[in-house]
């Protein structure tokens, strides 16, 4: 990413009415580790939900994305997701893309030696902003793959305008497949973003250590502590860091003073009824739609057509 750029998008969210800072920046390398402990924890459904599903309908999902694919996979991460799905998809490429680009890097190096019969070409990439890619990602037959619900991070809005792009740069014979929390009851999700021995709030904490060498802040952890709870109102899970006392934080370019219970808002993750995601689809110009969710109908995977 761009330093500059980065920069000016921190700087508007510290300085906003209400501070807010967009969710990717809770994954440098140590935040990736982290969200991957996260995904071990007994609160923390989503994963598990979404593989068991993987697990269930796997011949299934393979018969409707077919096989030899150039498997762009969007917020890779360690990319374990990804790679339990080659045997059934047998990708011709795969070309992961996150914006933790050292945490990405590890995880290709291994691939490569492990799979060395697909083509593979990691991208260190903001792509909520942008989804172009180089010329060396082939256009044939190109399967976008976005699971873990990650879509519930961008408001409805400005989620059809990501959809939007990854039908743009599907082709003409591509698709998306890809993973959404459904609504389910307010404890669950509360657990599920709050959890018993503190792992989410170390978590979202780290932003703060991330941010300090991002923009040389002066944030001391210390100040500040996790919030995660589901806005029924808003149909979403928020996470903020709430300050502990009242505190000044200076940065490069500027500062603000905040005081004790003034919050950062940090993410949102919002949930969806099957019907609602569908539509929000069909609105980004996909058409055929196969959907396929777990025996409680708490998360989905869809494999989406583009027109």
């Amino acid at each position: 990413m761009d330093p500059k750029a980065t920069r000016s998008e921190l700087d508007r969210g510290l300085r906003a009415p209400v501070a807010t800072i967009a969710a990717k920046y809770l994954y440098d390398a140590l935040g990736s580790k982290l969200f991957e402990a996260i995904c071990e924890l007994p609160e923390y459904y989503p994963t598990r939900t979404e593989g068991s599903i993987f697990s269930t309908h796997l011949s299934d999902i393979a018969r409707s994305t077919g096989r030899g694919a150039t498997f762009i996979d969007l917020g890779a991460g360690n990319c374990a997701k990804a790679e339990s799905l080659f045997h059934a998809l047998q990708p011709t490429q795969y070309v992961p893309i996150d914006i933790s680009v050292d945490f990405l890097r590890d995880a290709v190096e291994r691939l490569r030696y492990r799979y060395p019969m697909i083509r593979m070409m990691g991208i260190g990439m903001d792509f909520s902003h942008s989804l172009e890619l180089p010329q060396s990602v082939r256009r044939e037959k190109r399967l976008f793959f976005y699971p873990g619900s990650s879509i519930g991070n961008f408001s409805p809005e400005e989620a059809a305008g990501l959809l939007g792009q990854v039908r743009d740069a599907c082709g003409a014979d591509g698709g998306l497949l890809i993973g959404v929390d459904l609504l389910k009851d307010k404890a669950v999700l509360d657990a599920a973003y709050d959890d018993a021995i503190g792992v989410t709030a170390a978590f979202n904490l780290n932003m703060l250590r991330h941010l300090n060498g991002l923009i040389d802040a002066d944030f001391d952890v210390a100040d500040w502590k996790h919030r995660g709870f589901f806005n029924e109102a808003m149909g979403r899970v928020e996470m903020h860091l709430e300050a502990r006392r009242s505190v000044t934080v200076r940065w490069r370019d500027g500062m603000r003073h905040f005081h004790q219970g003034e919050r950062i808002h940090t993410e949102n993750s919002y949930k969806y009824t099957r019907h609602d995601f569908l539509q929000l689809l069909e609105r980004a110009g996909f058409g055929t739609v196969r959907a396929w969710t777990d025996a409680r109908e708490w998360f989905m995977v869809c494999h989406a057509r583009a027109l």
